[in-house]
Formats: structure tokens, C-alpha cells, sequence
């Protein structure tokens, strides 16, 4: 019989914040084992203490490079992996031969924690079960005692090691936020926070929990003595609290919505950067608030000044009406889209509701839409008469959806369809297809193109008859050529201007 893999936490430093079932079974442990840096000093054993047995056996598991240099043929991430298969296997050794083994673990196991390396290496062989501990998060609000979310509140803990841009990025789209693994990070986690507008919000606290703890203002750290465990915090908005706020404000005082205003509402383009306007560039570095969808709203670069408000797929007319407020009040405000806006885009949702402000004028910029980039990938397919389509039912019936496919199909139209597929709608494409048959030869030529603009681009020239449907999200864009479409020597699909 073997012995139980156990990963238990031991908080954050304090040792009375190690918890009563932790305790009990550390002081049981055959085996207790422990990582540390090359220096061989381990925090988590430190904070154990006494707890563990006299007799027990203590397994040090030592990184073999933190911060240094490798000469693994695979880097840093190679000799870590190594480390980690061979300290399974170490551990696998006393567990084959019936001994209980308990993995120390600073915090939580399952929170940035070296154990859950071991865990994925041991947990399908042998039984493992994991005793949570108190995180450095809640440990460092509590030293702040500062409430980081409340409400609807969204808290997002990032890895002071993301490249600055991503952190940037992330910080300007979420409520509150917690950022772990400073120390050497720390200049460009500042950085990060002042690109986003949120360094005046930060609040920093280091070796949260312990003798040593230390709670100064940011502006004061010298980013050359800050420590690896040392957090960021950023206090959230209260989403709530605002909205809240903002409902009595509109129901005190109605004409708040017709003090004037502009809104602007952009298209990003289909992808890359390279793709977004000149005017559109501009644009943005003007406005102080961008609202769209959560996807496009991350393409918009963060900055001082600027804030982010992204939202869910399904709720256009609600982030319209979001956006007219603030233009309302007098922000210089922008909605955006992926593509152009106008084009099954955010410009639609926003003149829906434009009447119930009327104040407010609205102002389009127009950007790169899909059916352009996929058709310039291809060649020229749309070198004649198209119609653009989206095969979503989820504001019309696929009943409409099929009547206009066939209309445009039966006047030989080249066709662009957006929105071919989804997670939830998985079954149009194979419907259009057959339909798009009874009107089409098998022979007819279609372009398949994904994610394009991007890393993961690809384009395929296939036909109708052979048309996979599986092979279809809602990343993709499809073109469906005329009876007069064809395919150049080179593999290029195009339409004649003047066909027959």
C-alpha cells in the first residue's frame, strides 16, 4: 500500500496562519519536504517550524537556477522541468514504500505554488489530496486593511513578470487588481500602472504577515530594495457603488442626458495593429473613455487618463447606453468594434438608442471590415457584385437568415457571410452549405479564412461540395464565390468585373 501525497499550505509567513488541519498534519508527516532557492534557505520550512517531527524524514527540494543563468540546452524552463521530474521522483520513492509525504508550501498549493508542479507529476499515480492555506493576497489586504473589491467588483491577480504592455493592458481592464512576484519586476510593474492611469490607486505592502512586514506609500519604494514576495494592490471602483451613484444622479436630475456631447463610435480594424487608421489612432488618443466588447476594448492601448470599460458579447444596446451617458456629461467618449463598426458593429446599437439622447451627436470612423482583409488574402473575390451576410439568428430568425442566402445565391452574387458559427451555434454553416447547393454547383469556389491579420492566420480555397463545417468558428470568415469566380495557376481565387 502507498503512502498519501498531501500539498498544505502555510499562509504567508505568520505561522499562526497555518491552519489547525495543516498543523495536525505536518506533525504526522513521515515525510515532510520543502522547496528553497539556490541559497538552500527555505521559507515555507521556516514558517513550519516545530510542527514538523523529530524524526521525520525532510526532503529540501533546491531550484537548481532562480534568477541566474542556465546551460541546459533548453533554458531556464528546461532545467526547471528536470528539477521537477526528479523531485517527483524522490518523493514517489517514499510514497511507494508507505510513507505519508507532506509538500510545504508558502500560501496557498494551488496558488502560484511550486507544489502543483509536483501534484501534476504524482497526483494520477498515487492518492493526493491538498489542505488550502491563507494567500500573500488576503494577507496583504488585511495588512492594508483595505477592502481591494466589493460588489460586482472584478479582481484580476497578475504575475509582476508579464511583458509591460500585457500588464498594462490587463490593469486598465479590470476593477481591482493584486500583482504578485515583484522584486525585480517592480520598475516595470510601476510602469505598467502609470501607462493604465491606476498608480495614484496602487497600494504596496511586503512580506505581508511576518516581523518584517513594511506598508509605505509607492511612490516612496525604491525599486532596487523591493523583494520577491512584496504585492501591489489596486484598490477596485466599486461597480455597484458608481452605477448606483450614476442611477440617482439621472433619476434626480433627468436633463443630465441632454447636457450635449459627442460620441464616436470607431472600428479597429480585423486584427493587427498595422490594420487600425490613422484617424482611427488619433481618435484614440484623444477620448477618455473607450467602451466595447471586452476583446476589442484590450486592442486599445492603455494610457493616463484613459479609461476602459469592457463588456459581454450580448448586451450592444446596454454598452451604447453607457457610452451616450458619459458623452452626456461631457467626456470625450468612443464605442468600439472589431472590423468596421458599421458592419455588423457597434454604429447600428449606437443609433438605437441615439434618440434618448438627443444632445448627443454621433460621429463614425470608419475601419478595415473582415470581408476586405480574408478577400485581399485570397486575391480578389470580390472583384464583382457581393453581398455580405452574417449567419447569426440570435437578432433574426433563421428563417430570414435562409430566404436571403437563397435570394442572393439564385442572382449569382459572390457572397461574404459573417458570423458563420459560435460555441452555442454549431449547426448554420452545414445548413447554408446544403441550401447554398440546391442554388449552386458542388464546384463553386469558397475561401476559408481564419483569424486573419494574425498569428494564427490561414486561408483555404476550397468548394462547396467540399465544404467541412468543422472547420468553422467564429473566428472565420467565408466567401462564396459566383458561377464566374475562379482559381488563378498560383492558387488565387478572383471574379471577373464584367461577367455575363
Amino acid at each position: 500500500m502507498t503512502g498519501r501525497l498531501w500539498g498544505v499550505g502555510v499562509g504567508p509567513g505568520d505561522p499562526e496562519l497555518i491552519t489547525r488541519l495543516g498543523a495536525r498534519l505536518i506533525a504526522a508527516a513521515d515525510v515532510v519536504a520543502y522547496h528553497s532557492g539556490t541559497a538552500g534557505r527555505s521559507i515555507a520550512r521556516s514558517i513550519a517550524g516545530d510542527l514538523v517531527r523529530a524524526d521525520a524524514v525532510e526532503e529540501l527540494l533546491v531550484y537548481p537556477v532562480t534568477t541566474g543563468t542556465t546551460d541546459h540546452p533548453l533554458g531556464y524552463y528546461g532545467a526547471v522541468s528536470d528539477f521537477y521530474d526528479a523531485s517527483a521522483e524522490r518523493l514517489a520513492a517514499h510514497l511507494d514504500a508507505g510513507r505519508d509525504v507532506v509538500v510545504l508550501a508558502e500560501g496557498d498549493p494551488m496558488f502560484y505554488s511550486s507544489y502543483s508542479y509536483l501534484h501534476d507529476r504524482l497526483a494520477d499515480r498515487y492518492p493526493c489530496e491538498v489542505v488550502p492555506g491563507v494567500t500573500a493576497v488576503s494577507a496583504s489586504t488585511a495588512a492594508l486593511a483595505t477592502a481591494v473589491s466589493k460588489h460586482e467588483d472584478v479582481l484580476t491577480v497578475l504575475p509582476g513578470t508579464l511583458p509591460v504592455p500585457e500588464l498594462a493592458r490587463r490593469l486598465a481592464g479590470t476593477d481591482a487588481a493584486a500583482i504578485m512576484k515583484l522584486g525585480r519586476t517592480f520598475a516595470g510593474v510601476l510602469e505598467a500602472l502609470r501607462q493604465a492611469g491606476r498608480l495614484d490607486d496602487a497600494l504596496y505592502v511586503e512580506r505581508a504577515s511576518t516581523e518584517a512586514q513594511r506598508v509605505v506609500p509607492i511612490t516612496e519604494v525604491d525599486p532596487a530594495q523591493v523583494p520577491y514576495f512584496a504585492m501591489v494592490l489596486v484598490p477596485g471602483r466599486d461597480r455597484r457603488a458608481d452605477n448606483a451613484a450614476r442611477s440617482a444622479g439621472l433619476a434626480a436630475a433627468p436633463s443630465a442626458v441632454t447636457t450635449g456631447g459627442h460620441l464616436l463610435v470607431i472600428g479597429l480594424g480585423p486584427g493587427p495593429d498595422r490594420w487600425v487608421t490613422p484617424e482611427v489612432a488619433a481618435a484614440l488618443a484623444d477620448v477618455e473613455h473607450v467602451v466595447g466588447y471586452g476583446p476589442y476594448v484590450e486592442r486599445v492601448p492603455p494610457r493616463p487618463g484613459l479609461t476602459l470599460h469592457a463588456t459581454g458579447n450580448t448586451v450592444e444596446v446596454d454598452r451604447a447606453r453607457d457610452a451616450f451617458r458619459l458623452a452626456a456629461d461631457g467626456a470625450r467618449v468612443a464605442i468600439v468594434s472589431g472590423g468596421d463598426a458599421g458592419v455588423f458593429g457597434m454604429a447600428a446599437a449606437a443609433y438605437e438608442v441615439a434618440d434618448e439622447f438627443p444632445d448627443v451627436t454621433v460621429e463614425v470612423l470608419p475601419g478595415l471590415t473582415a470581408a476586405q482583409a480574408v478577400a485581399a488574402r485570397a486575391g480578389a473575390p470580390l472583384g464583382a457584385d457581393y453581398a455580405v451576410l452574417s449567419l447569426s439568428d440570435r437578432l433574426k430568425p433563421w428563417e430570414l437568415v435562409e430566404r436571403r442566402l437563397r435570394a442572393a445565391a439564385e442572382a449569382d452574387l459572390v457572397l461574404a457571410l459573417y458570423n458563420p458559427a459560435s460555441r452555442s451555434r454549431d449547426w448554420q454553416v452545414a445548413a447554408a452549405r446544403d441550401l447554398l447547393l440546391e442554388v449552386r454547383a458542388p464546384e463553386t469556389v469558397v475561401v476559408v479564412g481564419r483569424d486573419v491579420g494574425r498569428a494564427e492566420e490561414s486561408v483555404v480555397v476550397t468548394t462547396l461540395g467540399d465544404l467541412d463545417p468543422a472547420v468553422v468558428d467564429m473566428k472565420t470568415l467565408l466567401v462564396i464565390g459566383s458561377s464566374a469566380t475562379r482559381v488563378s495557376a498560383a492558387g488565387q481565387v478572383w471574379t471577373p468585373r464584367s461577367t455575363a
